[in-house]
């Protein structure tokens, strides 16, 4: 077996037994041709299997060495030097994946993969649209839409990410059939990450707007997409992604107010409002709980700035008091 037909077992392998996404997949499928494109100029010809065995510890720095060298000429450019971290460290996940898999489902085993340290990148903090911004959001951008279908559907949408705090992927996955349960029990059961389900409840504004959307849908078929395209497809998320945009021009809002700051809107203001972290992990579907806590750190932060600009110490300039000499 060569390298480059291990690379492609290694890829149905994730896509059958790991459920891993499409953009995993071609993500990983991308970077392990860069990978091997390096291995195969590094080590003057592709490595077989046994080759593959071989890669040194020296090696695999190399490739790493390259690509921190190709990262910092893309940020010379436009890229910024976290993304380009977590873009190494992706690309390094990627390969100690795949020597995992080898070394469980092929027998090749390189214990040098294990000592390549992974890439440290610093997360960015959630950044939430204010509560009232994040409320205008569905009529808003429903204003903008060109038909009378597609304001009553982007006003859904848009109340359905910010009141249920769904990934736009998970809105646009939905069915018709899926609103049988918001209507016999006020509940979403929702596909996350990894095919992982949760069931969210749904504010009753919402269910309000999800059932009126309903009464307007072109399709009758339980099976059609919840949120229909022009020619009846599903929703691509770039179309709602390019309305967001559109809106927040108007309003003269920053880069960062996406669909997906709607999610990170839910949890902030769930948590401003006291809620449990436990029941907002829940709520997003997150793996870890670590994950949710950036929200706390993301609170503190907004705190520190109100404090830092507030507060008659904190000021860079000292004003001289009456009776004082400049």
């Amino acid at each position: 077996m060569t390298a480059e037909e291990a690379v492609q077992k290694f890829l149905e392998w994730m896509a059958t037994e790991k459920r891993a996404s499409p953009l995993t997949i071609d993500a990983y499928r991308a970077d392990l041709a860069r990978f091997l494109g390096f291995m195969s100029e590094h080590l003057d010809g592709l490595p077989d299997m046994a080759g593959l065995a071989r890669v040194s510890l020296r090696d695999f720095r190399a490739w790493l060495a390259q690509e921190q060298a190709r990262s910092a000429a893309s940020r010379m450019r436009q890229s910024t030097p976290d993304r380009a971290a977590r873009t190494r460290a992706r690309r390094v996940s990627a390969v100690r994946s795949f020597f995992r898999y080898l070394a469980r489902r092929q027998g090749v085993e390189n214990p040098a993969i294990a000592l390549l340290a992974t890439p440290r990148s610093k997360k960015p903090l959630p950044r939430p649209l204010s509560v009232t911004d994040a409320k205008a959001v569905p009529e808003d951008i429903a204003e903008l839409a060109h038909t009378p279908m597609a304001r009553q559907r982007d006003g859904a949408l848009f109340l359905l990410l910010y009141g249920c705090g769904l990934r736009i992927s998970e809105a646009l996955n939905l069915n018709i059939a899926d609103l049988g349960t918001l209507i016999s029990s006020g509940v979403l059961r929702i596909c996350g990450k990894g095919n992982k389900e949760r069931l969210v409840p749904v504010l009753p504004a919402v269910q309000q707007a999800l059932e009126a959307w309903r009464k307007q849908h072109p399709s009758p078929a339980p099976e059609s997409p919840l949120f229909p395209g022009v020619r009846g497809g599903r929703l691509q998320a770039g179309v709602a992604q390019k309305a967001m945009r559109e809106w927040r021009a108007l309003a003269g809002l920053p880069d960062h107010v996406t669909p997906h700051a709607l999610r990170h809107s839910f949890a902030t203001h769930l948590m401003e409002g006291g809620a449990d972290l436990r029941i907002i992990q829940e709520l997003l579907g997150h793996a870890s709980l670590s994950t949710t806590q950036r929200y706390t750190l993301a609170d503190e932060a907004r705190l520190l700035d109100v404090w830092s600009r507030a507060h008659p110490r904190a000021q860079k300039t000292a004003q001289p008091r009456e009776g004082t000499r400049d």
